[in-house]
């Protein structure tokens, strides 16, 4: 069985930079993924995230989340997983998310 060898480029944790997670966040459709993630606590297919979006601009929301440092986004097959970048996120950024996670779910409908 052959394996896939696409590979997602990523920031490296010291590359993660404070406006970028905060512009990366500024968005509803990038909260939900969020808080979906977080709630999910494992890797997750795009296709489990339900959202009221085309797939390209599915798609765009999460390069921006990946391109921030927020999430984490790996080829198993043709599935594309994503999980959150919680340890390197924490580590820099103490109760940010958290903070971000818990806002989001008294906000929601």
């Amino acid at each position: 069985m052959r394996m896939s060898t696409r590979l997602l480029e990523h920031p490296s944790a010291e590359d993660i930079r404070l406006e970028s997670v905060l512009h990366a966040l500024a968005d509803p459709m990038r909260l939900a993924i969020v808080r979906f993630l977080a709630e999910s606590d494992r890797e997750v297919g795009c296709s489990e995230i339900e959202l009221a979006v085309s797939k390209s601009t599915g798609t765009h929301h999460f390069r921006v989340l990946r391109e921030a440092g927020v999430i984490n986004q790996c080829y198993r097959g043709t599935a594309k997983l994503n999980a959150l970048r919680r340890a390197d996120l924490d580590a820099l950024f103490p109760g940010l998310l958290d903070s971000i996670i818990a806002a989001t779910t008294r906000q929601a409908p």
